[in-house]
């Protein structure tokens, strides 16, 4: 348990001190057959690869490991650019919202289909967590004797028991923010944190990471020390039983019809998904449409600059840390050597530093011309260029880090796969805990 434990706590801090966005997308699953070409590209890497050694600074590590999930977030950034598994580019059907701050909104349906009607959406109330606030309790005192106490809590279904020390010389603040960091480290979708109000007194909130009523009770956690193993009590004075805030489900009309879900992300007819931001004032709407083509494709065009653009900027930013990227950097602007003219004649202007600049309107007239689709082939081929840098990127990001060569593999030999370059990635992330 305590291992699991571990690599929650590492995950947890990888994805949010590197990820770009923190969280996964739909892109990140693969079928088998996609996860067994990764593997073969591991293995020919490996088998052409010299041995060296990593510069083990804190700075190469951060930008290894910043430079693979960004390279992770460019591919899906693309990769969300065609409909299913279509090969071709740039063809994603765009949506629009009335009102992005309420409701925004994307295409989930299939190629092929016909522009799906719009729809109106009313927004009554979101999707809400369940918020636990504990007693307040002055912070340099301790009501409870010394003893090991214990304490439960259901979540999503499964009982999860914590125990804990008060020693002599333990205060409420001490102790609570030790359960905190208990709570929220056990990864049981409960975020824990103090709170000190205008008196000074300290408290312990507990938030759920999940929304929606849930269950027979409606709610998406319980705490009790009923039926604990070890010394009762800590519940009933600290508190931490006490519902501040119920969880609620969204509720909203769609086209009239009333309906509800537990989170405010929704998908309508396997045609849209949409993200509920706000609620609507009496009498308005958000209306969710399909745009034209060529919004579609003017929005495509935006998203793969975007997704270039931020790549590019991070990229960049470890310039006078790691010399290499240098060479990322001016391969990346590399990417559109041969066509740059046929781009810039389209409104795809680059400048000194490789990053990009849209001219909408020059994209829109010449989406509206008879050879649109011709002219547009060339944004298809450098987004299939940005696309393969980004999986060579992905698959080997110490290509572009400060390492020693220490032995060439012989080219007439035949060589084996190493397993331990791909496993560098892995140390880096337990660095900070073993």
């Amino acid at each position: 348990m305590a291992d699991i434990a571990s690599l929650n706590t590492v995950y947890n801090h990888y994805m949010t001190a590197y990820s770009p966005s923190g969280t996964n997308s739909k892109y990140d699953t693969h079928k088998k057959s996609e996860l067994r070409g990764v593997v073969n590209s591991i293995v020919k890497l490996n088998k052409d690869a010299p041995v060296f050694l990593i510069d083990n600074s804190k700075e190469t590590k951060d930008f290894a490991i910043s430079l693979k999930e960004n390279a992770r977030s460019l591919k899906n950034t693309i990769s969300s650019l065609s409909e299913d598994s279509d090969n071709e580019m740039l063809s994603k059907k765009t949506v629009s919202s009335s009102n992005e701050d309420l409701v925004s909104a994307s295409y989930i349906g299939t190629k092929g289909e016909n522009p799906p009607a719009g729809i109106e959406l009313t927004i009554e109330q979101l999707a809400g967590g369940q918020i636990n606030k504990g007693n307040s309790l002055p912070p340099d005192q301790m009501g409870l004797p010394p003893d090991t106490y214990s304490f439960d809590i259901r979540s999503r279904d499964i009982d999860y028991e914590f125990q804990f020390n008060i020693n002599e010389g333990d205060t409420n603040k001490s102790i609570e923010e030790k359960l905190a960091r208990l709570i929220t480290r056990s990864n049981i979708g409960i975020h824990a944190e103090t709170s000190t109000d205008q008196n000074g007194n300290i408290s312990l909130l507990l938030n759920s990471d999940d929304t929606g009523v849930k269950g027979d009770s409606g709610l998406q956690f319980i705490v009790s020390d009923d039926k604990t193993s070890k010394q009762r009590g800590a519940v009933t004075y600290f508190g931490i039983d006490n519902v501040e805030k119920a969880p609620t489900d969204a509720i909203f009309t769609i086209n009239g019809k009333e309906s509800s879900s537990p989170s405010n992300n929704v998908r309508i007819d396997k045609v849209y998904e949409i993200n509920l931001k706000g609620t609507t004032s009496e009498g308005e709407t958000v209306s969710v449409g399909v745009k034209t083509d060529v919004e579609s494709l003017t929005d495509n065009i935006n998203n793969l600059v975007m997704g270039y653009n931020s790549f590019l900027q991070n990229a960049s930013k470890f310039l006078e840390s790691q010399p290499q990227s240098k060479a990322l950097v001016k391969e990346m602007a590399g990417l559109s050597a041969g066509f740059n003219n046929e781009l810039e004649a389209m409104g795809v202007n680059f400048d000194a530093n490789g990053l990009i600049s849209l001219d909408k309107n020059l994209i829109q007239q010449t989406a509206m011309e008879d050879d649109s689709l011709t002219r547009f082939d060339n944004v298809r081929k450098f987004a299939n260029n940005i696309l393969d840098k980004a999986n060579s990127i992905s698959l080997d990001p110490l290509q572009y880090t400060n390492k020693k060569i220490v032995a060439y593999k012989n080219p007439n030999a035949n060589n084996f796969a190493s397993p331990y370059i791909t496993s560098n990635y892995s140390g880096m992330m337990f660095s900070s805990y073993c």
